[in-house]
């Protein structure tokens, strides 16, 4: 896939748009793929483990223009047992299972790497992950040419929900703030309320997803001259520098 900049812009400023725990429920499945079709979104990383990842895996193959990762997941969401993560050899091959779990859903390899709740960020994981995208050619986040901006998410640290950050609004001062030369993924989490999916995360997928498909969002990259593109788009990403 290779977009053009939207508006004639500069294709300088590119931006992935990724949706984070695609497969996680329907809820979310709805969510991640209405983002994409009507909103901004251009990529996604699935969690190959949950009960809604075989779906996911379908909506993503009826959908070429979105980019598909491995939102590899360490931590037992849903009905999975968590690994034991003070374990690196045991943690290195669930993730290669989980990677040729996707490959069976796919048939072809993830676009990218990334992790639920970043567990790469472990010491004792971080050589783990780095080798793994090595191995396999893999972009992961935070550690290739790909800058990664966290910052439109609805729970702080102070424990409390702030959807004013998840705004149209604010999404669009985000980017204009953060997104530089080279390419930027902003990491995204929309989707619908889904009593199955037991997450701490659940009304501020809602409003995520009504900023996402916000046609203002659209106009303003389209003027500003942001590029949108997904991990199909990035040539060189294992060993560059992350964001």
């Amino acid at each position: 896939m290779n977009l053009p900049a939207p508006g004639g812009g500069d294709p300088a400023r590119r931006l992935i748009v990724n949706a984070d725990d695609f497969g996680a429920s329907a809820g979310v499945n709805v969510g991640v793929a209405t983002a994409h079709d009507r909103g901004v979104v251009t990529s996604a990383s699935l969690m190959v483990r949950m009960p809604g990842a075989r779906e996911a895996a379908l909506m993503a193959l009826d959908r070429p223009t979105l980019s598909l990762g491995l939102h590899a997941d360490l931590t037992g969401e849903g009905t999975e047992a968590p690994s034991d993560v003070s374990d690196p050899r045991a943690c290195r091959r669930e993730i290669l299972s989980q990677l040729h779990r996707f490959e069976d859903l796919l048939q072809r390899p993830p676009s990218h790497l990334d992790a639920h709740h970043n567990v790469f960020r472990l010491a004792h994981l971080e050589p783990i992950f780095v080798e793994i995208a090595a191995e396999h050619a893999l972009p992961l986040r935070e550690h290739s040419e790909v800058a990664y901006l966290p910052d439109f998410y609805g729970q702080w640290d102070d424990g409390g929900t702030h959807l004013e950050w998840i705004s149209a609004e604010n999404l669009i001062a985000i980017i204009d703030r953060c997104v530089g030369p080279g390419i930027t993924e902003l990491a995204c989490h929309p989707g619908y309320v889904d009593p199955t999916f037991n997450s701490s995360y659940h009304a501020e997928r809602e409003v995520e997803l009504e900023a996402l498909c916000d046609p203002m969002v659209r106009h303003h990259l389209d003027e500003a001259g942001f590029a949108l593109v997904n991990y199909d788009d990035v040539e060189s990403t294992v060993g560059g520098q992350g964001g």
